[in-house]
């Protein structure tokens, strides 16, 4: 009995940590942010570039003012500005881009402890407090490749509103040659990034697979053209990299399983019956703030434990 060791759990270790974790999404975001460059030109990579920096250096300057522990080295305000950067349209003003990055990390992250401390996605959040300050430049898309100066409505907008403009092939929705955000237009890319996060065992498939079906089978009910609604707007890289965040999203199976069909429901009502023919990022908002409920829901009670 004197070997015997007795102490607080974690009682099993392993290599993982937050830095290796967000290494492996930064490596995920790879594709899509190389494409946004080669769709949409320097001026993609000057913002993903700014938004990087923005939150790191906001990250850096608020602990250091605040006298906490310096935490850039996790990685985390890396993911966080490369998140946003991906959400943004590429011909936002630069200013309106570092004013989100503070939002993100200092708003969002900072004030309520850092990491871990969250309770919603600080790119998300950050990309909806722009788009309800800077409307006009939040919602203004240009096409890729220089194939036009002008402006253009995105795919989602003329299926859902009858904009003007006509939709895109499927092979130019697949590759991103369509109006939409830096990030959220190259769906082949977005996949591939999936796919090393599910490899990496990074995420599992639960949410990502339950939002993405509850969109389609809603959308199939609703009459609406199915693959557009997936391909369209930031389905994918919500889904994927926003509704799998590990502090603002349920843990148990069942949890994530709830919470995407939840993400997807509400992305087809704000889609089709809202002002905002977007609903991803208010949706994946919506059931991070239902996130501690779905938890207390799904989680498994011990043998012979208190039913309460």
């Amino acid at each position: 009995m004197s070997q015997l060791i007795t102490q607080i759990s974690p009682h099993i270790h392993d290599k993982t940590s937050t830095q290796k974790i967000m290494l492996d999404v930064i490596i995920a975001l790879l594709p899509a942010s190389i494409a946004g460059v080669a769709l949409f030109g320097l001026r993609a990579l000057f913002v993903e570039l700014l938004c990087v920096v923005a939150c790191v250096f906001f990250e850096w300057a608020f602990e250091k003012l605040c006298k906490r522990p310096n935490t850039i080295g996790d990685l985390s305000a890396v993911v966080t500005g490369l998140l946003l950067a991906l959400n943004l349209p590429v011909d936002i003003e630069a200013w309106q881009a570092v004013f989100g990055c503070a939002v993100a990390i200092i708003v969002t992250k900072q004030l309520f402890g850092g990491i871990g401390k969250n309770f919603a996605n600080p790119a998300l959040t950050a990309r909806i407090v722009m788009l309800m300050s800077f409307s006009a430049t939040m919602s203004r898309w240009t096409l890729p490749n220089g194939v036009d100066a002008t402006t253009t409505a995105t795919p989602l907008a003329i299926l859902i509103s009858n904009a003007e403009g006509e939709l895109p092939s499927l092979w130019h929705m697949l590759i991103g040659l369509r109006g939409g955000c830096i990030g959220e237009t190259c769906a082949l890319a977005l996949m591939a990034g999936g796919v090393y996060l599910l490899v990496r065992k990074v995420i599992t498939w639960h949410t990502p697979v339950s939002c993405i079906l509850t969109v389609a089978v809603l959308a199939l009910i609703l009459k609406q053209n199915v693959i557009y609604h997936l391909l369209s707007g930031g389905l994918l890289i919500g889904a994927i990299f926003m509704a799998t965040d590990y502090a603002t999203t349920p843990c148990t199976k069942w949890g994530k399983v709830i919470f995407g069909v939840g993400c997807g429901f509400l992305t087809v009502v704000i889609r089709m019956w809202s002002i905002y023919p977007e609903g991803v990022s208010f949706a994946i908002l919506l059931m991070n703030i239902l996130t501690p409920f779905i938890e207390r829901a799904t989680l498994s009670r011990p043998f012979g434990g208190d039913k309460t």
